[in-house]
Parts: structure tokens; C-alpha cells; sequence
């Protein structure tokens, strides 16, 4: 009796562990079913409806976007950079009146100190076959860089880029809380209610350059200690270059150059340059490669002192006779490339150093875009010039800077597409 007793207990144990060991099987199934359906990703959507999403989130889609954006369009990927100026009577994107007290230097301003024409504000830049923001969203912008810095920095090139920026934001985002810093070479514009901050560090040549032995010496090898810590604080850096590496005589901004603990009187301004722009990109390398930094460089903006690069089959209306400058341009230059320019080099320049750094780097290509607008510079009415200044225009024009509103906005508005969507 005892042992069928034990027998059925042997008997009901046997059982009990089938039962277990199903159960167990079961759940093995159920595990591994719900994994599967956790790592397969969803099916892409529709592009449009990829567009309305992201449109319309206020989750940050900055950090989705470490790299370079392509756009998608029905051919290929899109080039921002090329395409035609096209009129928009909805132009300018803002006023000059509608920046706050001191964000326009005077040099810009040009409606302000008496341009009597305004057709230059009423041209849109269209890429050939892209679908882009056609307006910059103040609001969407800041939502999207709230608690983040935002920092140029070049030369006064830069500086017309960051006034840009800082107007359009406060034009279509009107009733935000803002304070602006002005200091050398750090100038900074808060946004207080989403705590952004949009600075401009003064930085013509990128590299260092300080006095050693009572010189002003351009240092190609090296970022200063200054420049290094204030750019590692930024989230969104945009660079520029050019001008400055090519000024001779008075305008020469040093006395001699150093690099490998030589000196220099001077050397070729393009292998200088390119030597210069080795050290920043060895800089950009080692100390923003993060998914969290994102980095542009702006190619050379063009100057137009020499009338010889665009009167040639531009039409009549838009040459000046016998001037010498930019002065008395009132549209753009009529075609979709611009002859010839003293920037190529220097592009070319540009445009081999950020190839070698891979994908690290967005490249906004504006010389082109900027060269066709022969009429966006300030020539005479660059702030408040005396009289005698005014009548003789082909010593006084300003043909590098370009006027607010104007062309600095177009990149603004290439960044903007770049950065966000």
C-alpha cells in the first residue's frame, strides 16, 4: 500500500513538471514574439506624411540629424545651392525697423542711410529641385535650439550673417524676451524665454594671432586658448573664412606668420590659408565630433568691386556706365552662374579641406548664389558716410558687406532648412 501510495505521488510529481515545462515553453514563445515585434521597425512613411510629423512634433529633431541632410525629392537629393533668383513681392522677410535697438550696425543698414531703390529686397532664392521652407519660423526655430547656443564665427562676413539671424527670429517670433551683449571678439543675443543663445566670436582668420616680440603674428598652427573653450560651449557652430587671408598693404592684418616655430614675413596666401584651415579642422576633429554638435562652414562670400566680371553679357538695365564698383546696381546679375570671380581659389580651398573631413562637416556653398547678387551690397549707403564720401563712389563704395534685409537672410534660410528639416 505504501508504495502505490509513493507511486502515485512519483506519478502526480511527473505530471506536475510536464505542466511547468509547457508553461515555461509558452512564455519562451511569448518572450520571444513580443522581442521581434519591439525590433522590427515600423514601415517607413509615406514621405509627405514624414514631413507633416515632423512638421508638426515639439520633440527636438536636432539630434536626429548629426549629419549632412540630403533632402528627398523625386529625383535624387536636392542641391540647395543651385537654382535661379526669383521676384516674391512677399519679400523682404522682415523690416529693419522691426530689429531692436542695435542689432543692424550701421554699415548694413542701408534703407536706413538712404539707398533710395528697393527692388534688391524682393528676390527669393529657389533651388532647381528642392521643396524648402519658402519662410523662416521664428518659433519652430527656437523650440527646436531651445536651451542650446547657436555660434558663428569669422570675420565681419559672419558678423552680417549673425545680424541676419537675429533679426528674422525677432520678426516672426515677436513677443520674445531678448538681450544682446556686445564684446570683443564674443557678442552674445539671448533669447530668455527658451533660453537660446545666438553669439558671434570675432575670428577673421579662424587661427590665432597675437604680438610676439612687438609683431602682430598670424599663428597657422594654432587656435587660441580663448577662441577654443568659447566654441566648445556651442551646440550649432557655423564658420567662415577668406577676406581677410588675401588684404595687403595697410589692410594686412598681421606683420609676420609662424607655423613649426618659423617665421615668416609673408607666403603665399593660398597655402597659407590652406595651412590655417588644416589647424581649424583638426580642431573641429578633436573636439566636436559628437552627434550632439553640428557643424557648418560658409564658403567665400564674393565681393564686386570689379565691374569687368559681370558687364559682359549682363543686359543694360543693370549695368551703371562707366562705374567701377557695385555702386548703382539695382538687380541681380541675369543667369543662373556668374562668369568669373577673384573667389575661386580661395573656394577651392575651402571646399578640399572640409572633402578630406569626410561628412563631419555641412559645406553651405554660397558663393555662387551670393556672386549673381550685384546688387545686394551697401556701396555708398554703408552707415552715416560724409558728403564728399557719398559723391565720389568708386573710392567709398562698400562692395563686400551686403545690405539688411538682404542676402544674408537666403542663408539663414539655407541653414535653417539644413539644420531642421
Amino acid at each position: 500500500m505504501h508504495r502505490t501510495k509513493y507511486n502515485n505521488n512519483i506519478s502526480s510529481l511527473h505530471s506536475l513538471q510536464a505542466s511547468l515545462m509547457s508553461a515555461l515553453q509558452c512564455l519562451t514563445f511569448l518572450f520571444l514574439f513580443l522581442l521581434l515585434q519591439v525590433a522590427t521597425p515600423a514601415s517607413p512613411l509615406p514621405l509627405d506624411r514624414r514631413r507633416r510629423v515632423l512638421d508638426n512634433s515639439n520633440h527636438s529633431n536636432f539630434a536626429k540629424h548629426p549629419r549632412r541632410v540630403v533632402f528627398p525629392v523625386n529625383r535624387g537629393s536636392c542641391d540647395l545651392f543651385a537654382g535661379e533668383w526669383v521676384r516674391d513681392e512677399t519679400y523682404p522677410l522682415y523690416r529693419a525697423e522691426e530689429c531692436g535697438g542695435g542689432m543692424i550696425d550701421p554699415g548694413f543698414d542701408c534703407q536706413t542711410y538712404g539707398r533710395p531703390d528697393s527692388d534688391y529686397l524682393k528676390f527669393r532664392w529657389k533651388p532647381f529641385n528642392c521643396d524648402v521652407p519658402s519662410r523662416f519660423n521664428g518659433v519652430k526655430f527656437l523650440q527646436e535650439m531651445r536651451n542650446k547656443t547657436i555660434m558663428f564665427v569669422g570675420d565681419s562676413l559672419g558678423r552680417n550673417q549673425w545680424e541676419s539671424l537675429m533679426c528674422m527670429i525677432t520678426s516672426s517670433a515677436p513677443f520674445i524676451h531678448t538681450h544682446i551683449i556686445h564684446e570683443d571678439p564674443l557678442s552674445t543675443f539671448k533669447i530668455l524665454d527658451y533660453d537660446v543663445k545666438v553669439s558671434f566670436y570675432r575670428a577673421p582668420y579662424l587661427v590665432n594671432i597675437e604680438k610676439i616680440h612687438g609683431k602682430t603674428t598670424l599663428k597657422l598652427d594654432e587656435i587660441s586658448v580663448d577662441a577654443s573653450a568659447a566654441w566648445r560651449t556651442a551646440n550649432v557652430l557655423l564658420f567662415n573664412t577668406g577676406h581677410w587671408w588675401s588684404h595687403t598693404g595697410s589692410l594686412r592684418g598681421w606683420e609676420q606668420m609662424k607655423i613649426g616655430g618659423r617665421y615668416y614675413g609673408d607666403m603665399d596666401r593660398l597655402v597659407a590659408m590652406r595651412k590655417g584651415l588644416t589647424t581649424w579642422s583638426n580642431w573641429v576633429l578633436r573636439y566636436t565630433n559628437s552627434p550632439l554638435t553640428r557643424v557648418f562652414f560658409f564658403s567665400v562670400s564674393p565681393t564686386h568691386y570689379n565691374p569687368n566680371e559681370w558687364t559682359s553679357g549682363a543686359t543694360a538695365s543693370t549695368i551703371t556706365q562707366g562705374g567701377k564698383t557695385c555702386y548703382g546696381q539695382t538687380k541681380p546679375f541675369s543667369g543662373t552662374s556668374y562668369p568669373t570671380s577673384s573667389y575661386v581659389d580661395q573656394k577651392k580651398v575651402i571646399d578640399q579641406v572640409v572633402k578630406e573631413m569626410k561628412s563631419h562637416v555641412s559645406l553651405m556653398d554660397i558663393s555662387m548664389l551670393s556672386a549673381l547678387r550685384i546688387d545686394g551690397h551697401p556701396s555708398i549707403y554703408s552707415g552715416d558716410l560724409n558728403p564728399s564720401l557719398k559723391k565720389n563712389p568708386d573710392r567709398s563704395s562698400d562692395c563686400s558687406h551686403w545690405c539688411l534685409p538682404g542676402l544674408p537672410d537666403t542663408w539663414n534660410q539655407l541653414f535653417y532648412a539644413a539644420l531642421l528639416f
